[in-house]
């Protein structure tokens, strides 16, 4: 039994999710101290373990660091739902659980024997997330969600890029992670009301919706203004200068958001705060590419170190542009608990990105590694028919 710190220490996750957004939403819950019960498919179990490469570990059991990303805190038991001996053990776990997560496609759970009512019927205490790409109804509501077509669909890619011709994808599949941060805000609302009227409820989120409701100002630019967003390459399209900016061997990053910066930055590199084209933020986004040349051009004269060193001794935010090797050997985010290790029972102590969310006290203080496929099957087991006994007795 999970003897895990953390405020949702006692709570237990049943999670039958796959990929990212699911095992996102899990590996939230179980970093804050549920104890997350992952259940895969005999033989290969969830899909990202074979998602590569990279590969690493031994040849003969090799571990997919993209099933390494979004599955720490959890233990594994392999079952298959369409057998009898499947159906009863997720039967018994949704008896002890408390939430249950879950990505099928609309219409699967209810095809295994586990509609709402059923898992209600079971435990009507249960917390159920449904995860889906498109919504669970609609005229769309039974269609598959990836998260590169999401990005596409919910609009993101037509915002994101140089230009509005070149739509790009985001770095990372933010869709799915999205959607798992939103499942996991709406599982601890959910278990929140329970504490107050003692049954659960269905929780859904999907990858559409994840995306529209981080639109933002883009969202109420078109529904309010009419106006329709398109992508504007590193320069903010409501601010200026907000953007990236060339300097001698390399570019800085600068955040203008008020014209009090404005004045600041405008001494710093050389400019006249008061020139009738950039003296309030309406004439400095209407002649931002002006802006822009004449920055650089005074910026092009000093290295990135050289002017990142003046603006923050003015309090003008900036920046640089990191790779992620550089992000995650920076003592800045190690010094948030960013950066956790754990120890894997084949790969020895690895390092992992930490949580996002801390605690001055009753954070979690120990991290588990993701885990080997069925690697908790006995536990589990013994675990339940212990908790069986306990019932009868």
């Amino acid at each position: 039994m999970s003897t895990a710190t953390g405020p949702l220490a006692g709570v237990v996750v049943v999670d039958l999710s796959r990929a990212l957004a699911g095992p996102q939403t899990a590996m939230m819950l179980g970093d804050m101290g549920a104890r997350v019960i992952k259940v895969e498919a005999p033989d290969k179990g969830d899909e990202s373990r074979g998602w590569g490469p990279p590969f690493v570990g031994p040849d003969e059991a090799p571990e997919s660091t993209y099933f390494l990303s979004c599955n720490r805190n959890k233990e594994s038991v392999t079952a298959d739902l369409k057998s009898p001996e499947g159906v009863d053990l997720l039967t018994r776990l949704v008896q002890h659980a408390d939430v249950l997560v879950e990505n099928f496609r609309p219409g699967v759970m209810d095809r295994l024997g586990f509609s709402t009512a059923r898992l209600h019927e079971i435990n009507p205490r249960l917390v159920i997330l449904s995860i889906s790409g498109f919504g669970h109804d609609g005229p769309q509501g039974g269609r598959a969600g990836y998260d590169q077509i999401a990005q596409g669909e919910a609009g993101l890619m037509s915002l994101t890029g140089p230009d509005a011709d070149s739509p790009t994808r985001i770095g990372v599949p933010i869709g799915d992670v999205l959607a798992g941060m939103n499942g996991a805000y709406g599982v601890v609302s959910a278990l929140y009301e329970r504490a107050r009227t003692g049954r659960g409820k269905v929780v859904r989120t999907s990858l559409l919706a994840s995306i529209v409701g981080v639109h933002a100002f883009q969202g109420t630019r078109y529904t309010v203004a009419g106006e329709v967003g398109r992508a504007s390459g590193n320069h903010h399209v409501a601010i200026a200068p907000y953007g990236l900016f060339r300097c001698d061997g390399g570019a800085i990053q600068v955040a203008v958001a008020n014209d009090g910066q404005w004045s600041k930055f405008a001494d710093v590199v050389g400019l006249d705060p008061h020139d009738p084209r950039y003296a309030d933020n309406a004439r400095r986004v209407a002649h931002r590419d002006e802006l822009v040349a004449d920055i650089e051009k005074k910026l092009l004269e000093h290295s990135p170190a050289h002017w990142l060193a003046l603006l923050d001794a003015a309090g003008v935010p900036a920046g640089e542009v990191r790779t992620l090797d550089q992000v995650y050997d920076c003592p800045q985010t190690r010094s948030q608990g960013l950066v956790i290790e754990v120890d894997h029972p084949s790969l020895g102590t690895i390092e992992l990105p930490g949580p996002a969310v801390r605690f001055d006290d009753g954070s979690r203080e120990q991290h588990s590694a993701p885990p080997r496929l069925g690697e908790h099957n006995e536990s589990v087991r013994a675990w339940l028919h212990s908790q069986t006994k306990v019932a009868r007795t």
